[in-house]
């Protein structure tokens, strides 16, 4: 069985990583780089770098930030934000990132997918899915948002996640909006049925608060990944402590020294 990933997130905003509740409410959370250098050194398997209101502002990603970061980094390097074009595609790849993370512009323009994955590859091609679960019990389910999670597309979750997957997408990050940041634990529900729907690797995001949150979605979730923010740039667990709980409980992980 491969092993299980454990991914902190760096949501930016003006330089800055921030975490919020539900993508609103954002707080400081200290400087990108000194964070990927920590994270890097603490164990971390990948780093996921987020520039959360690009979209919204119709403006590239932050490329210095991002070349800063991968300058310190030497685990892999997700990278997202504003990108809509192939040329943003190959600019953040050759500023160092190792993988890149399409969301409003793969809804407003699914090309896109099929043409990034066809010319860098569908291993550095990440589809993110923002889900919010409907309130209509008629049609339950998980609505697709973009621009932050300000804008509800009507897409269904399940059935994006399908056709991204047939477009080439090699990997998908879906953040429950429910969950985001209420350390409440990761939708559990929604991971594990767009899990079952595709083939290729789920990242589980939005809602770890603790250790046992964590086991949950790597297995009852079925997720191959679980992506951490406020968890783990307020210092309420480390890196080391969660891997050592989840291979406590049989869960494979990558343990370095």
């Amino acid at each position: 069985m491969l092993a299980k990933r454990i991914l902190p997130c760096l949501d930016v905003r003006a330089g800055r990583v921030v975490k919020g509740v539900n993508f609103v409410d954002l707080k400081d959370a200290g400087d990108p780089v000194e964070l990927a250098k920590v994270y890097n050194e603490a164990g971390a398997d990948e780093l996921v770098f987020l520039d959360i209101t690009a979209s919204h502002e119709n403006r590239d990603t932050i490329i210095d930030v991002v070349y800063r970061t991968a300058e310190q980094v030497f685990i892999p390097l997700t990278v997202g934000g504003g990108i809509q074009t192939l040329e943003n595609v190959k600019n953040l790849l050759r500023a160092g990132a190792d993988k890149v993370s399409i969301n409003s512009a793969a809804v407003r323009n699914p090309d896109l997918i099929d043409r990034a994955s066809e010319r860098f590859g569908n291993q550095c091609i990440v589809v993110a899915i923002d889900a919010r679960r409907r309130t209509n019990s008629e049609h339950p389910g998980w609505d697709v948002y973009v621009k932050g999670g300000r804008e509800n597309t009507g897409l269904d979750a399940l059935e994006w996640a399908k056709e991204v997957e047939k477009r080439g997408a090699g990997e998908l990050l879906v953040t429950s909006m429910d969950a985001d940041g209420t350390q409440a634990g990761y939708d559990l529900e929604l991971t594990r049925a767009i899990s079952d729907a595709v083939q290729i690797p789920v990242v589980a995001s939005g809602g770890a608060g603790n250790c046992q949150h964590i086991h949950a979605a790597l297995t009852d979730g079925k997720a191959e990944a679980a992506l951490l923010a406020s968890l783990l740039h307020y210092g309420q667990l480390s890196v080391a402590e969660i891997k050592t709980y989840l291979q406590k409980h049989k869960v494979p992980v990558r343990i370095t020294d």
